[in-house]
């Protein structure tokens, strides 16, 4: 019993190394492409200044300027593509709960999103917000 307790603190203690590595590399990522001049993209009006770019702004810029960048600049650019994917997500989300609470049933949402039924609607917004979820 004793050597199972041990096996999930270590497997933590990896999964906390493993995240901090993570998130460096997306700081170090963002550094790059904004050096690289996403620092001068206009503020969104969605968004309280002085709110940095998001990892969509930061990889959609690597995309635009993509013929002029390096190879390191492109794999920073593919470091963010995670953190962008779960900002899309989030802004899916959102929506989504958006639409409900102005009275769009399931079944409208499902039609929009190209969902064969609700029920699979309903499916993938649970996965989705399970996986947010596990992002915090």
């Amino acid at each position: 019993m004793d050597g199972k307790h041990e096996t999930d603190h270590t497997s933590l203690g990896d999964r906390a190394v493993g995240d901090h590595a993570e998130a460096q590399r997306e700081r170090d990522a963002q550094a790059r492409l904004m050096a690289l001049g996403a620092d001068q993209l206009e503020a969104r009006e969605w968004r309280p200044a002085p709110a940095p770019p998001t990892a969509v702004d930061l990889t959609q810029f690597a995309l635009w300027r993509s013929t002029d960048l390096g190879s390191d600049d492109l794999c920073a650019a593919l470091t963010l593509l995670p953190a962008a994917r779960a900002e899309v997500e989030g802004v899916e989300i959102g929506l989504i709960f958006a639409a409900r609470n102005a009275g769009l049933t399931w079944s409208q949402i499902a039609a929009r999103m190209g969902f064969r039924s609700p029920q699979a609607c309903q499916q993938h917004v649970a996965r989705l917000s399970s996986r947010q979820d596990g992002q915090r």
